[in-house]
């Protein structure tokens, strides 16, 4: 099916969807707060980069960490936009029959990304304030590599499935 020739369909949101909405919003704005509540403890140069064996290589001032929870908001709306969208998404034989599930599949797919997404930013919030206030921590291998192996597991799984639907 041709992009132009697509429906816009309302499909509403799915019970899972709403649930990974709310636990990811909960952990970011718990973390947020602990942020918020570490901030007066935070020495005025924290690690801001790291080498791959996840020690420190940059430094910068504190206010750098707030960064990372104005990347994460921006991502989790700006991917909360695209989920509504999902004719304008690329699919493998979309047909009339297989469109409804098919967005259902692919808005999903992104509903899972933007949480897993802000699920990470949390945890690398976490981590640089542990790493600043001189708890062993850093951004190591593995972090990296589960890092990768949820998101790309995920677009593995979503794509699989779609395959599948269609």
């Amino acid at each position: 099916m041709e992009r132009q020739n697509r429906p816009i369909l309302k499909i509403e949101k799915t019970r899972l969807e709403s649930v990974l909405n709310m636990v990811s919003l909960l952990v970011f704005c718990g973390m947020l707060m602990y942020l918020f509540l570490k901030w007066a403890s935070l020495p005025n140069l924290i690690p801001i980069h790291f080498d791959s064996a996840g020690n420190p290589d940059g430094w910068g001032n504190k206010g750098v960490i707030w960064l990372l929870p104005l990347l994460g908001a921006v991502l989790w709306i700006s991917l909360t936009i695209l989920e509504t969208f999902p004719h304008l998404y690329n699919y493998m034989r979309l047909t009339k029959e297989n469109v409804k599930v098919q967005y259902k599949n692919s808005r999903l797919l992104v509903n899972v990304l933007k949480n897993e997404i802000l699920l990470i930013v949390a945890y690398l919030i976490w981590d640089s304030v542990q790493l600043a206030s001189g708890n062993e921590a850093g951004l190591g291998v593995w972090d990296v590599t589960v890092f990768s192996i949820i998101v790309f597991g995920s677009i593995g799984f979503f794509l699989i499935r779609s395959y599948r639907l269609s």
